[in-house]
């Protein structure tokens, strides 16, 4: 009898047992039975920076060992005045037409940029993406690349970036002298596109780029216009006594070098460029390449009356040498562009356009981290013999002793200018004072 009851209470206790194993494993399948689904389970990471900013280089909003988060602003505010200020101001372009321009006079929160940049999976592989806007030219877009770094002698990098005509378009922004280019940088160069590049430091403080992309500029140009052809350039900067040249390469020495910091720069960049609309609508869609009288090159008009350049060869090369010290510093860009082999439905009176210019720009912290004085010049020796040339000067003053806010006033006079748009400081065709008085910050 002892035993039969032994018996039942240990079969009891089985029953009771298993039943709760069953409502174990339902309750807790990671202990009691395999997840297949758990392969790719998505892991979490700490966040090692909460919104750490870095003057210049933005706010570090995440960090952590897969990917990163870095924010960056950009804006500019200005006043713009482009003199004699009549209404309808007569000028003639290189075939003697008379043409007018109105010289602007007004206020404007000009430009903003916006900066998203960090790294994915590994520090290797970077990322940036853009928001970029023009109030004045009502534009705005979102833009950016990616770029994945080898080694430092191989950097290779997809997507938005500039074609290599002149030095202003290889980093400095936006630590310019004023708040725009010159008009010997602005007005023979090409612009940024989609593309491809490799990059790296070849050789101890000599730094490669060669590119290879869509066309002069992409801006305003749908896939559908595009053509087969591509412009192709290359880049070569060497930094031989510092082996750097301040914070994104600016032009004032800010940091002011006990050592004369130097830089040489070369650039070219080819392409057979298109004007990407049809040659019945008198204004192009490439509004990148301009004459040396301020007239659009592509324009219905613009070597003969009622003829249109559907495609042209541009071919450009700038040198650029520069010196820094003790807060001073100076910079001088040789340029030299050639447009050639028209393709044109009627005759031309040329077949070629070649101009050939220089830029001057120089400038003194008078005051260290405070109070910079500058002044700049250009000329032309341009296929019209125009001669188109400026002068002028400015102060940036900055009241926290940052780059991150600035005050700037600039006057200049131009003669026929060949920059034009309201892009910049410069109406195509103006011979006059202009004056510009701005604020900016970078974050």
């Amino acid at each position: 009898m002892r035993y039969l009851i032994r018996a039942k209470l240990y079969l009891l206790f089985v029953l009771m047992t298993g039943s709760h194993s069953n409502s174990w494993a339902q309750l807790e399948p990671e202990v009691f039975q395999k997840d297949t689904a758990k392969v790719d389970q998505v892991e979490t990471y700490p966040n090692m920076v909460a919104g750490e900013l870095t003057p210049g280089k933005g706010f570090a909003i995440v960090k952590t060992k897969v990917a990163s988060l870095n924010i960056g602003l950009y804006s500019v505010v200005r006043y713009l005045n482009q003199l004699p200020g009549e209404h309808e101001q007569t000028w003639q372009d290189h075939l003697g037409r008379d043409r007018e321009v109105t010289g602007r006079n007004d206020f404007y929160w000009h430009r903003v940029m916006i900066w998203f940049t960090g790294f994915v999976m590994t520090p290797k592989l970077t990322y940036t993406a853009t928001v970029w806007t023009i109030m004045t030219t009502q534009q705005t877009l979102v833009y950016g690349n990616l770029q994945y770094k080898f080694n430092k002698y191989f950097i290779l990098g997809a997507g938005i970036m500039p074609n290599q005509s002149i030095r202003s378009m290889q980093g400095p922004f936006p630590f310019y002298l004023s708040t725009d280019r010159t008009m010997g940088e602005e007005s023979l160069r090409a612009g940024f596109t989609n593309g491809f590049f490799v990059k790296g430091e070849v050789l101890p403080k000599l730094h490669y780029t060669l590119m290879l992309g869509d066309n002069l500029s992409i801006l305003g140009i749908a896939a559908a216009k595009l053509t087969r052809t591509m412009s192709k350039g290359v880049g070569l900067m060497y930094m031989p006594t510092t082996g750097e040249y301040g914070p994104r390469g600016g032009l004032v020495d800010f940091e002011h070098h006990d050592k004369v910091a130097t830089r040489f720069g070369l650039n070219y960049t080819h392409c057979r460029d298109n004007r990407f609309n049809n040659t019945g609508q008198p204004s192009p869609d490439n509004t990148q390449v301009r004459m040396t009288d301020g007239v659009l090159f592509f324009e219905t008009g613009a070597l003969a009356d009622n003829v249109t350049v559907n495609e042209a060869n541009y071919d450009m090369i700038a040198v650029d040498l520069g010196a820094k010290y003790k807060g001073f510093n100076a910079q001088v860009e040789l340029y030299y562009r050639s447009l050639t082999k028209f393709d044109a439905d009627g005759p031309l009176p040329v077949s070629s356009l070649r101009d050939k210019g220089y830029s001057l720009q120089l400038s003194q912290m008078v005051i260290p981290k405070k109070l910079c004085v500058y002044g700049f010049h250009s000329f032309f020796w341009d296929a019209f013999k125009r001669h188109p040339w400026e002068a002028g000067g400015g102060i940036n003053f900055y009241p926290m002793k940052s780059r991150s806010w600035r005050l700037n006033a600039q006057a200049h006079y131009v003669y026929k200018s060949s920059a034009g748009g309201t892009f910049g400081l410069y109406a195509g065709g103006q011979t006059g004072a202009t004056i510009t008085i701005g604020t900016d910050i970078l974050l």
